[in-house]
């Protein structure tokens, strides 16, 4: 059975101003949670680290060491 791209993950080069789509995918997963974040609603990232966040919060805690 083949599966579609859209139930895979995204694999994304973030940037300053936004992320590029390197794969096709419907959502990436947070870098501390493992939750899915659909492409959508992603706003939180590392630019530096290469990894997506699902909230403010967790992108916080991440980049000051507190996860």
């Amino acid at each position: 059975m083949l599966m579609s791209s859209r139930n895979q993950p995204a694999r994304l080069e973030y940037g300053p101003n936004g992320f590029r789509v390197l794969r096709a995918g419907r959502y990436v997963l947070c870098a501390v949670t493992e939750a899915e974040i659909p492409l959508e609603d992603l706003r939180y990232w590392s630019v530096e680290r290469q990894e997506a966040y699902a909230s403010a919060e967790i992108a916080t805690r991440r980049l000051t060491g507190q996860e």
